[in-house]
């Protein structure tokens, strides 16, 4: 009896990790730039490091057409209800990225005026760490989060 193989140049996956995957090719980033680390991620997405290579050429104005969003700055106390009204905007699934040490942790302002960590008002998938991290930094964290959601990760 011959043994029964599968031809040549077949690909076969599941539907999950289809899906996963072309949620990766296809991220398109809300900005919530607040401070200097937002210079750094406009950087990113210029010419030099150009962000459209990986299918993230345009970052969206509006976040019902934005399923990352990259949180670069520190966060006001008076600024984190907007944060949560645009992350709640979103449409599902979403991402988080926290750009830099003052959204991630406060930074070196440590005063009532300021959210001590981004992760107070929406729930991060990614912190970037530095002051201010650079576009290399924010192009490692976007496509460590990618590998996270192709590998089911993270889920939402």
């Amino acid at each position: 009896m011959a043994k029964a193989s599968s031809p040549p140049n077949l690909l076969t996956t599941t539907i999950e990790k289809a899906a996963r995957w072309a949620a990766t090719q296809s991220m398109f980033p809300a900005t919530f730039g607040l401070a200097c680390c937002a210079i750094e991620m406009m950087a990113t997405g210029a010419a030099h490091y150009d962000l459209a290579r990986f299918g993230m050429e345009v970052f969206r104005a509006s976040p019902r057409q934005a399923d990352l969003m990259i949180v670069a700055g520190r966060v006001s106390q008076k600024m984190a209800p907007v944060l949560r009204q645009v992350y709640d905007q979103m449409p599902d699934p979403k991402w988080v990225i926290s750009m830099g040490a003052c959204a991630s942790s406060g930074g070196m302002f440590n005063n009532y005026a300021l959210v001590q960590g981004v992760d107070q008002v929406v729930p991060v998938d990614m912190y970037v760490p530095g002051c201010p991290p650079g576009p290399q930094s924010l192009m490692h964290g976007i496509l460590t989060l990618h590998d996270k959601i192709v590998a089911g990760d993270i889920a939402r």
